[in-house]
């Protein structure tokens, strides 16, 4: 499946807790493997944030994918060549996001959406929270890669139905 000219462009930050790269519930990881190097696995660390991630915010035309107060739904958001999804529990993103004063001033978007998340596999789930596949799932849409988003929503599909046995 060939990628267009808007997606070969766009990328994808997963700002990952440690915790989440050994969760066997992890849904970044069908990100990964049906984006390939469109998707970066940064592992979060308090103290010394990832360099590249840093050059790239000071770029520009990156936004952070949260649901802030201010954050724009993304139906509306300008169109921007990156994005940061905090890949781990909402617990966790919370405390990554306060603790991380370089996505304070980063410009926002959130994802509304009618459909439930399908993700089922953890406690304490925020209300209209979707997964991380299901978030680059809607940004592929917004991108107009429908094809690619319903491949990752099948692989979601799958990966469910395999891990609630």
């Amino acid at each position: 499946m060939p990628l267009d000219k808007k997606l070969r462009k766009m990328k994808l930050f997963l700002l990952t807790h440690a915790k989440e790269l050994d969760r066997k519930s992890n849904t970044g990881t069908l990100a990964v493997e049906l984006l390939g190097d469109k998707v970066k696995v940064v592992l979060w660390e308090r103290t010394k944030p990832n360099e590249e991630l840093l050059r790239v915010i000071k770029q520009g035309n990156i936004a952070l994918v949260y649901p802030r107060e201010e954050s724009e739904l993304l139906t509306q958001a300008s169109s921007y060549e990156a994005y940061i999804i905090i890949d781990s529990t909402w617990q966790e993103a919370q405390k990554i996001y306060n603790r991380s004063p370089y996505l304070h001033d980063l410009p926002s978007v959130k994802i509304q959406t009618d459909k439930p998340s399908s993700f089922l596999l953890r406690r304490n789930q925020k209300e209209h929270g979707l997964c991380t596949a299901e978030i680059v799932s809607e940004l592929l849409k917004s991108n107009s890669q429908s094809e690619l988003a319903e491949v990752l929503e099948e692989k979601l599909h799958d990966f469910m139905s395999v891990k609630q046995k």
